[in-house]
């Protein structure tokens, strides 16, 4: 049997920072929504069950949870690429997404949402 490429998700990672220009936006905190998409082969993980040949999503998590919470941010363009780059930092990792959603930012809309991926060639 071959294996394809593992798809690692992280879905609905809710937290709170400063996201936008608007005075309002400027002094209080808003939610986000993060999901994250990170895909690499884990044809070593899936062989040996040994826990250093499989990225570890839990230290993935924690590196977003303390971007997000300590920056401030204008955009979510610049804030949704600094997720990203933490998505796909690991060499192992040959493609990665990261949505983010800011809830109430449109009256009559449940949320905004930006997403942006990334491609590159996996280092073993």
């Amino acid at each position: 049997m071959t294996l394809n490429e593992a798809t690692i998700r992280i879905k609905n990672l809710r937290l709170r920072t400063y996201i936008g220009f608007n005075d309002d936006e400027i002094k209080n905190k808003q939610d986000v929504v993060i999901n994250a998409v990170i895909k690499y082969d884990a044809h070593q993980a899936a062989q040996s069950d040994e826990v250093e040949n499989a990225i570890n999503y839990k230290t993935v998590t924690k590196s977003i949870i303390r971007l997000v919470e300590n920056n401030r941010y204008y955009l979510l363009e610049k804030l949704t690429s600094d997720i990203l780059a933490i998505a796909a930092e690991h060499p192992w990792v040959s493609w990665a997404e990261v949505e983010v959603d800011k809830p109430h930012a449109l009256r009559f809309s449940d949320s905004v949402s930006l997403s942006i991926s990334c491609s590159k060639e996996p280092q073993f």
